[in-house]
């Protein structure tokens, strides 16, 4: 347990704002393990399970962090081409976006003939992509940037195209003579066989090939993947396919909550890509869909039209301070810590980061405005610790010496995310 100096006098700190009255009946989430982080970074709270930390690594070099970029699904589905793929190449590089880590290009399913060749090979599209993959691949890396392509752990995709289920030798070999820098490996018509059976063969096959290739399992957590696929992949699904509405987006969110330990640097929950800028959600609910994904490490892969985005829409993707809670070094899922409100829907949620710094998210899923406070007993902290507090949507610092507590108030459907840097000293035992 952490031990800090102890200050003269205790200040509860009451934001006095006005809003709705609730007569809540509030739960903080169990305090859970120890961790096993390195002492020197340990988070200034105990109560952050990482008992799983650093446990369950592929180790081949990539995923430190968690994968950044863009994915072709959910915007485009199957009406892709080799023109959209270069023309989001350009944008990623003109919006900026690919400055701030958004560097791999992901082509996903729909690439591909409906047929192998004659020599049993994977062929690209003849109409969609006619200069081939390598071709396309060459102009995004001359871009600074990675290509990402597309198969399934099944006799065929899920747009039934061939799978790669059986072919994987071929096929990674093939990835890898295209210079493809990333695999996102499907589930469909997977003859009914094991995840954990089909899955490891491809690790095996892009590890023959010699080339670096980031592999991304897409077995919907059918089999709790968070379990054993560390030593498969560099991340995960722990979802369903998400959809571009509020109820998708809350429920993915607290279902991938539920594997928070098993994340690390080389391996990451993946609870499926992001959605803002689609047009199904309000700005408020981007942004929180956004910040929940950065604060639980989840990979970040825009999946709307980056050539035509909104004001809005790129000044979420591109809040540095958001990503750069993503990004931390530390590498430790934030997840849900507090609750309250009807059905739970006045939520903190919270996360340790480098330099002992925490992490919160208050996250108002009511359907009114409402007051939301962080109490150091449900962030692990002790009561008398002084923080100061900054607002990642803001950018600036709202409070210098908060202690025991830190409320706000949050708009319905919206959150507010802060980041908690201890003023005092802080030791641990060893």
């Amino acid at each position: 347990m952490a031990k800090v100096n102890q200050v003269a006098s205790i200040r509860i700190v009451i934001l006095y704002l006005s809003t709705i009255s609730l007569a809540i009946a509030a739960r903080v989430v169990p305090v859970l393990v120890p961790s096993l982080l390195p002492n020197y970074d340990k988070p200034n709270s105990k109560i952050f399970d990482t008992s799983k930390y650093g446990i369950l690594q592929l180790n081949n070099g990539l995923a430190q962090t968690p994968q950044m970029g863009w994915n072709s699904w959910n915007f485009f589905a199957c009406n892709i081409n080799e023109t959209v793929i270069k023309e989001t190449a350009d944008a990623l590089i003109s919006t900026g976006l690919a400055d701030l880590g958004y560097v791999y290009l992901n082509i996903d399913d729909c690439w591909s003939a409906a047929r192998r060749n004659s020599k049993g090979q994977l062929v690209p599209d003849p109409k969609a992509f006619p200069s081939g993959i390598k071709v396309l691949a060459d102009y995004v890396h001359g871009k600074g940037l990675k290509l990402g392509i597309y198969s399934d752990a099944g006799a065929f995709t899920c747009q039934v195209r061939p799978g790669s289920l059986h072919h994987e030798n071929d096929d990674a070999e093939l990835f890898a003579s295209w210079g493809v820098d990333y695999l996102k490996y499907d589930n469909c018509f997977n003859l009914g066989i094991k995840p954990k059976e089909r899955y490891p063969p491809m690790r095996n096959a892009l590890n023959a090939t010699g080339r670096i290739i980031f592999y991304s399992l897409c077995e919907w957590g059918v089999d709790d993947p968070a379990l054993w696929a560390g030593k498969v992949g560099n991340s995960w699904r722990t979802t369903d396919d998400i959809n571009d509405t509020w109820a998708s987006m809350t429920t993915i969110a607290d279902l991938n909550d539920k594997w928070a330990a098993y994340a690390g640097p080389g391996g990451w929950n993946d609870p499926d890509m992001l959605e803002v800028g689609n047009g199904g959600m309000t700005y408020q609910e981007y942004r929180s869909h956004f910040s929940i994904w950065a604060l639980m490490k989840a990979p970040l892969l825009i999946g709307c039209d980056v050539r035509n985005m909104t004001a809005e829409t790129l000044e979420i993707l591109s809040n540095k301070e958001v990503i750069a809670v993503n990004q931390d070094p530390l590498g430790v899922q934030g997840r849900k810590v507090y609750v309250a409100g009807t059905d739970d829907c006045l939520q903190v949620w919270a996360g340790p980061l480098s330099g002992h710094r925490l992490v919160i998210v208050l996250w108002n899923r009511c359907s009114k405005p409402a007051i939301i406070t962080a109490g150091w007993d449900a962030l692990g902290l002790e009561s008398s610790t002084s923080v100061s507090v900054r607002d990642l949507w803001k950018h600036k610092d709202v409070m210098g010496d908060a202690v025991a507590s830190f409320s706000t108030q949050v708009d319905s459907h919206d959150c507010e995310m802060y980041i908690l840097t201890p003023q005092t000293a802080v030791s641990y035992e060893i």
